[in-house]
């Protein structure tokens, strides 16, 4: 039976904006998406599911317990949450928007890649593994670290380890920062959580759900309250909305956070001016 979970019970929203005051982490990463979801799931206990998250803590203990080096500890992981807890990507319905929701991933326990990989990093770390997510586009992948080895792991397809030779390199993409990760760098536990949520945000938006990809906005913000990218992102979507007063709060976070002359702050700038237009 998994130990008494005993963290302190927060409101979810207010957990979040703690994670945003914090930085970049690392963080208690699966927790901190679990408090994502139960945005969206007011009416759910939590207990459960922090009980699911001790359980597979202390089952990646006794599992990992034997490793050697990282290729070990990735097999042993790939057994644990696919073996034991029948985790696994979603390839018949890989857009639905229970994939990036962690508390339906639990549930059902199929994912989106990037869901799917914050619990293996949750279940890498309590085996005592160094863990992040990779800088990868298009396809979610985690890098775990034991005595000097390393292994990558693919959390969608059955936790396969992979060489880092066949992740290629493919030309920047077009939000790449220059300051940025490089690709199959290392990111940050808040780089993971933004990722999961554009995820969500940006069927929002393919649907046509200006108000859901708008709330979604929002939580990212709480959560990087200093990536001014995010701000801009979330002036347009009130913009969008009607919400014009709020896009010019919105604008003027993102001018805070960025030097004068810089693309992103001329942006920020010439929206919040065409905004003040059309207030007065």
């Amino acid at each position: 039976m998994a130990d008494e979970v005993t963290n302190p019970v927060l409101d979810p929203a207010e957990a979040l904006r703690q994670i945003g005051h914090s930085g970049e982490g690392p963080l208690d990463i699966a927790r901190a998406a679990l408090m994502l979801a139960a945005l969206d799931h007011s009416d759910r206990e939590l207990a459960p599911y922090e009980a699911h998250l001790a359980e597979i803590a202390e089952a990646a203990k006794r599992e990992a317990r034997l490793a050697m080096h990282a290729e070990d500890g990735a097999r042993a992981l790939s057994a644990l949450m696919v073996g034991r807890f029948g985790y696994d990507g979603d390839r018949l319905s890989y857009d639905d928007t229970q994939n990036a929701d962690l508390i339906a991933v639990i549930d059902r326990r199929r994912g989106l890649p990037v869901a799917l990989g914050i619990l293996y990093i949750h279940a890498a770390r309590a085996a005592g593994f160094e863990a992040a997510g990779l800088n990868t586009p298009g396809h979610f992948l985690l890098r775990i670290e034991m005595r000097g080895s390393h292994a990558l792991i693919d959390p969608f397809n059955g936790g396969a380890a992979i060489h880092r030779e066949r992740l290629g390199a493919p030309p920047a993409m077009s939000t790449s920062s220059p300051d940025g990760p490089r690709v199959a760098e290392p990111v940050s536990d808040v780089d993971v959580l933004l990722r999961l949520e554009n995820n969500l945000k940006l069927r929002a938006l393919n649907a046509g759900e200006r108000s859901r990809a708008l709330e979604i906005a929002k939580r990212m913000v709480l959560i990087a309250p200093k990536k001014p990218e995010l701000w801009i992102d979330l002036a347009r979507l009130n913009e969008a909305t009607g919400a014009l007063g709020a896009a010019s709060r919105a604008y003027e976070a993102c001018l805070s956070l960025v030097k004068p002359g810089t693309a992103l702050h001329n942006e920020a700038a010439l929206g919040l001016h065409a905004l003040k237009r059309r207030l007065h």
